[in-house]
């Protein structure tokens, strides 16, 4: 057939979206000191980005914690759940 490579690849094979073409909102890079806040805990973390809709976190130690709790930086705090885990990062999304 002299029409097979106009077709568009299978789905299989295309290559998935870039993060930032996944997020409902663009993230701003920041670096501030935070918390995790759950119970009367308190976990310290580094937040490496931020938006509207979530944040990327990076804790010390990958200790547990639940799957939701309330992030705290700067006198805000925002109510989240864990959207992925890598090693010390975390992505969370806000509820």
């Amino acid at each position: 057939m002299a029409d097979d490579h106009n077709r568009p690849a299978p789905a299989s094979a295309q290559q998935p979206l870039p993060t930032e073409k996944r997020r409902a909102g663009a993230r701003r890079r920041v670096l501030k000191s935070g918390a995790i806040e759950f119970g009367n805990e308190a976990i310290a973390c580094t937040v490496r980005n931020l938006s509207p809709q979530g944040a990327c976190i990076e804790v010390n130690s990958p200790l547990w914690f639940p799957d939701r709790f309330t992030l705290a930086v700067d006198g805000q705090r925002w109510p989240c759940r864990i959207a992925w885990k890598k090693q010390k990062r975390l992505g969370l999304a806000f509820d």
